[in-house]
């Protein structure tokens, strides 16, 4: 068989080294270091152990020759030991966590734990390989089927825009674009994943009879089983493959105000005054589109808008008001900008109808390593030296207008445009982060991007669910939607906050109806890995939708605040996604998986380990009998409710009250217009940091520590210098919490690691949640007890 498996981007060449024959009757196959290789049904078959716990297939049709080259998979195989044997028509191959069974006849390849438990198998016969002429290269499209079990739930396919968290019976085209980040990763309620390593426009389908992946261009069939035994385990098995996230910034976790657009420096600078003249907390300001002029002038990395005088000026003003701000950069450019005459020099830009139409706007090849280098060369000059904290690179889809099938057969650095369609989030998003890293490690990368593919949390790219509607249908599919996106193992997602575009909404900003929406959806983007505000048409600037004293403001104000009393949790959440392979957004499966009743729920889901989180995701309160929701009336004469299911396994606090529930029931919770349906699972220890106008002002010397009884539990506390890579060379801390619920004693471990910055001695004040203690968004003045911590552990009886 003449396969080259590249499996890092380095392009190591992993050589297939023939250990031993197993003869089996018309077909010969050899075991390798980690598998076999061999022919059968007229394909060339590999099996690999690329580690104990992640198994890689390759099939093509018999004798064809061809190069592979992950854009995905960054881990090269593992030595490790695997045994072969051979029973009949089945070749058996073991590591001590998995075995694959090879029917030699059919080509089928199952999948089993070590205990010999099914699960998953492919069909018999199930590859198929046909004829595809790729822009005058004759290659194939290729397909496999695969069988699921009945009761198997299947979550993943990255962002999809559901309605159901639960993927079985659904068909997906999967092709990037607005609104849909497809990622080829699925898991399982059965403890597995796959990752179908493709990048060309290919489609899910599940239905009684098979599940399968059908590409439209492949020169080889290529996919990864990933045994993890549970969720957790499957994503660190995703990440272990593709890649792990970098930690964030601090400020990354604070609050965002964004718009489409701040048509000036000076109003940009306005919106930071008046959050802080309002006492408002705020970390991020967001510069969108246009600072550049015209569309000839797309993109140009340059400040070129008359609006934007002296943007050094601006830049230098947020940062004296301790905000941070991010700008738009996009995939494309403008023909009057040095980038695009720079790009058209090397044949890096695309000719298909991009967005904007008119202009002359061209996409790049961000396949091509040399247009990523000019790419970074004018965003460095232009934006970067500037002082620019963090990217919006919007458009990584990227915007494809009038699609026509000629366009996929533009060739790009990487072969053509069909081939590697979906991996065009992935590369682009790799530029901008692997040329920051290599200017500094002062400054760490955040990157807000509008698409994502499978390894693009390696390069600290947080994606966001497009531009989607102002309506209550398009807020509840976000649910699921995030979810799914989170289970494809990419932990940073978000939305924006009360929808983008606001067509349904009569009156924009003044429209109370319109207030309730964005009221539940801030409510809900608060539990996300970034609460961010942004739309169009809409002025969402809190002082713009009302003042203190009417709902819609005290209730945002109410949770940009309980935001930052969580940013110790958030960003030791954040801490656990990068050392641990963890996840911010948990489908409740991934903690209570025993609970059959929980596969299929979509409108809930764990923030971290402690909180449950059930978003209102209907109007209560604001009415209209018109279309575009015109002459809306109020109506609070009634209070409504949200039904609410408890997980079993637990007992459960409500955040809001300090009641105590069992687990294993549906509640109803009354939610006036500031309350969103929160509990806290028994056992959890939360951090709960100072009231702050922005997420560095106070040191962390005084927490409180929020103890939900009922359960042992624990909790690792994280702190860094919040911004630069010194983490990665192990300048950090950990403080581990543990809470023993028989004795109601909250062990403080010793202290782990040392930074430049690092609080020497600090207090810890612990409350014991209740009825009476610990409840609500605001910081306690009553607490249980209260220690001082110099780094050395301590035991205290509560």
């Amino acid at each position: 068989m003449n396969m080259k498996f590249y499996l890092k981007i380095s392009s190591m060449l992993v050589a297939a080294a023939f250990l031993s024959t197993l003869p089996v009757e018309a077909q010969t196959f050899r075991q390798t270091k980690q598998g076999i290789t061999g022919t059968t049904q007229g394909m060339d078959i590999e099996i690999q152990f690329v580690s104990p716990e992640i198994v890689r297939v390759v099939k093509a049709p018999e004798g064809r020759s061809f190069t592979k080259k992950s854009l995905s998979v960054v881990k090269s195989p593992e030595s490790m030991s695997v045994t072969t044997e051979k029973k009949g028509e089945t070749v058996s191959l073991k590591s001590n966590a998995v075995r694959v069974d090879f029917n030699v006849e059919t080509g089928r390849i199952s999948f089993f734990d070590k205990q010999g438990k099914a699960l998953f198998t492919e069909k018999d016969y199930g590859a198929q390989f046909t004829p595809f002429n790729d822009a005058g290269n004759q290659t194939f499209s290729v397909r496999q089927a695969f069988l699921l079990d009945k009761d198997e739930a299947i979550y993943g396919l990255g962002q999809q825009q559901v309605d159901d968290l639960n993927q079985r019976n659904h068909k997906h085209f999967m092709r990037q674009r607005a609104l849909h980040a497809s990622v080829p990763i699925i898991q399982s309620t059965k403890g597995y994943g796959m990752f179908w390593d493709n990048y060309s426009p290919t489609t899910y389908t599940d239905n009684p009879q098979e599940m399968s992946f059908d590409s439209e261009v492949g020169e080889c069939m290529d996919y990864y089983f990933m045994y993890g035994g549970n969720a957790d385990g499957v994503i660190a098995q995703i990440r272990d493959l593709t890649g792990q996230a970098p930690m964030y910034p601090l400020w990354t976790f604070g609050f965002w105000q964004s718009r489409e657009r701040y048509k000036s420096q000076q109003e940009t600078m306005e919106v930071v005054d008046k959050y802080r003249e309002l006492g408002v907390p705020l970390d991020g300001i967001i510069q969108d589109w246009q600072y550049w002029g015209p569309n000839s002038n797309w993109n140009s990395m340059n400040f070129d808008n008359p609006e934007f005088p002296d943007p050094q000026k601006m830049i230098d003003h947020v940062k004296k008001k301790n905000a941070k701000i991010m700008i738009s950069i996009w995939a494309s450019f403008g023909p009057d900008t040095n980038p695009y005459k720079d790009l058209e020099k090397i044949n890096a830009l695309f000719n298909f109808k991009t967005w904007p139409a008119d202009g002359g706007v061209k996409a790049y090849d961000a396949y091509n390593e040399k247009a990523r280098d000019i790419y970074w060369e004018h965003l460095n000059k232009g934006l970067f030296s500037k002082g620019i904290d963090a990217w919006w690179t919007d458009s990584t889809e990227p915007d494809h207008l009038d699609v026509q099938e000629r366009d996929f057969d533009i060739p790009t650095a990487m072969g053509t445009y069909r081939s590697v369609v979906n991996a065009f989030p992935l590369m682009s998003n790799k530029g901008v982060y692997e040329h920051q890293r290599a200017v500094t490690s002062d400054k760490r990368v955040y990157l807000l991007t509008r698409c994502a593919f499978a390894g693009q949390q390696r390069y600290a790219a947080n994606t966001w669910s497009g531009d989607v509607t102002c309506n209550w249908e398009t807020f509840r599919k976000q649910i699921p939607t995030g979810l799914n996106f989170s289970l494809s193992g990419i932990p940073y997602w978000n939305t924006d906050i009360g929808g983008f575009f606001n067509w349904p909404y009569h009156g924009g900003a003044e429209n109370k109806a319109y207030h309730e929406l964005y009221t539940r959806w801030f409510q809900y983007g608060t539990f996300l890995p970034m609460q961010r505000s942004h739309g169009s048409g809409v002025k969402k600037e809190i002082y713009n939708l009302g003042k203190k004293g009417d709902w819609v403001y005290d209730s945002e104000e109410k949770y940009i605040n309980l935001r930052y009393a969580l940013l110790p949790y958030l960003y030791s959440t954040g801490w656990q996604v990068t050392d641990n392979a963890g996840s911010f957004l948990r489908a409740l499966f991934m903690d209570f998986n025993e609970d059959q009743k929980v596969h299929t729920i979509s409108n809930q889901y764990m923030f971290g380990k402690a909180f449950l989180v059930t978003p209102v995701t209907r109007n209560m309160y604001v009415f209209s009998d018109k279309e575009q929701w015109k002459d809306p009336y109020e109506d609070f004469s009634k209070t409504g409710t949200q039904d609410v299911y408890l997980p079993k396994g637990t007992k459960w606090f409500d955040f809001w009250t300090g009641e105590t529930l069992n687990g294993g029931q549906m509640v109803t919770k009354e939610v006036p217009i500031d309350i969103i349906p929160l509990y806290v699972r028994a056992g959890s220890i939360v951090p709960f940091g100072p009231k702050v106008q922005y997420s560095t002002e106070k040191k962390w010397n005084n927490l409180e520590i929020r103890i939900y009884p009922g359960a042992d539990g624990e909790f690792v506390l994280y702190e860094d210098e919040n911004d630069n890579y010194n983490y990665e060379k192990g300048a950090y801390s950990t403080i581990k919490f543990t809470w023993d619920d028989a004795n109601r004693t909250l062990n403080i471990a010793d202290r782990k690691g040392t930074f430049p910055g690092m609080l020497k001695s600090r207090k810890f004040n612990i409350v014991v949640v209740d009825k009476e203690n610990g409840t609500g968004s605001v910081q306690s003045t009553k607490f249980t007890k209260s220690v001082s911590y110099g780094g050395k552990k301590k035991s205290v009886k509560l």
